[in-house]
């Protein structure tokens, strides 16, 4: 009797550790199959969001009620058997459920987040800049001007001036959502340091400049050319003058220190002293007037050989260049006053 019941019992175990090592073999392949194959092999991309403090069972419910995995529980254990619940990162991410949640949980991990495209033409202000930055929806105007004249934050950015104009290189760029005022700003900066490199500065050190002061000018060429291959030559004529002691008598200069400008340039403003205004002062203006591109920044280094002491614009985004002020005027009124 008592030898059947041991029998019994030991039949009892064995089918248990058989129905134990079956159903475990069963339970990995079916994990296994979780991991790595696709929910929907057909399924189209979607935005996929992960907030800041986000826990593990409140991502996978998500990703299952997106129908982007089949099973919340499987992504859970396997999530946690790669040891990267804590290693989730917040952001926007574009999923899909042609993916495997293999291959969404390494998204997950490498932080491949959406990025949003913003880009910054050259020849724009902080002002406009900052408009542009918040019609984005990256940071409210305000801040970004605030940041952009916080001495202590352009110090921390190790530009030596008292506001970010002229530092802010423009360029296209992407950033996650929800990206703060001073990451973007920081990257704006950081590309320009990449911009105007060792050699940039040698050179204009060599020329008797500061790295200021050629952004300063190349902003002033930004701003009175819209034909690229002109750069040089502008630069050329703003060399000259400089050389020579003349005021620069740059229009944008003026503009730049009038507020609220209406678009119509006034002999009155001409004569407002402001530490923009060329025409009243010489030398250099106070600082950059705007956030100039590689190629002001190089023409600025790098003036053409000539002559020239004057230009007036043709109406045409070119100018007629002069040597002589008798040859400018000529030109004025050839090309300003329609005389011939």
């Amino acid at each position: 009797m008592a030898k059947n019941k041991l029998k019994i019992l030991f039949i009892a175990f064995f089918t248990l550790v058989i129905f134990l090592i079956v159903g475990g073999h069963l339970f990995y392949l079916k994990i296994s199959s979780f991991v790595k194959e696709p929910f929907n092999p057909l399924a189209a991309e979607k935005v996929f969001p992960i907030k800041p403090g986000q826990s593990l069972a409140v991502i996978a419910q998500n990703l299952k009620t997106e129908s982007i995995i089949s099973n919340k529980t499987f992504f859970k254990l396997f999530t946690k058997y790669k040891k990267a619940e804590k290693k989730l990162q917040a952001g926007e991410y574009i999923l899909s459920a042609s993916q495997s949640p293999e291959q969404i949980l390494e998204i997950f991990l490498k932080g491949k987040v959406k990025l949003y495209r913003i880009t910054i033409p050259e020849g724009m202000n902080i002002n406009e800049i900052a408009l542009l930055v918040e019609k984005e929806s990256f940071c409210r105007k305000e801040e970004f001007t605030g940041l952009c004249h916080d001495t202590s934050f352009i110090l921390s950015l190790g530009i030596k001036a008292v506001t970010l104009e002229g530092y802010l290189f423009p360029d296209t760029y992407f950033f996650p959502k929800n990206t703060d005022c001073k990451s973007v700003i920081t990257t704006m900066v950081e590309h320009f340091n990449t911009i105007f490199t060792k050699e940039w500065q040698a050179r204009a050190k060599t020329m008797g400049f500061s790295v200021h002061d050629i952004v300063t000018l190349a902003s002033i060429i930004e701003k009175e050319t819209g034909d690229a291959q002109e750069r040089p030559l502008i630069s050329s004529v703003f060399h000259n003058r400089l050389k020579k002691d003349m005021r620069l008598e740059s229009d944008p200069t003026v503009i730049y220190g009038i507020k609220n400008f209406d678009g119509n340039i006034k002999k009155i403003h001409l004569k407002m002293k402001t530490p923009y205004n060329t025409y009243q002062i010489k030398g250099l203006p106070f600082g950059p007037i705007a956030n100039p591109g590689a190629k002001s920044l190089e023409a600025a280094l790098n003036p053409v050989l000539s002559d020239y002491l004057f230009f007036v614009s043709k109406k045409d985004t070119t100018h007629q260049f002069s040597k002589t002020v008798q040859e400018h005027n000529q030109a004025v009124a050839k090309y300003q006053l329609g005389k011939k």
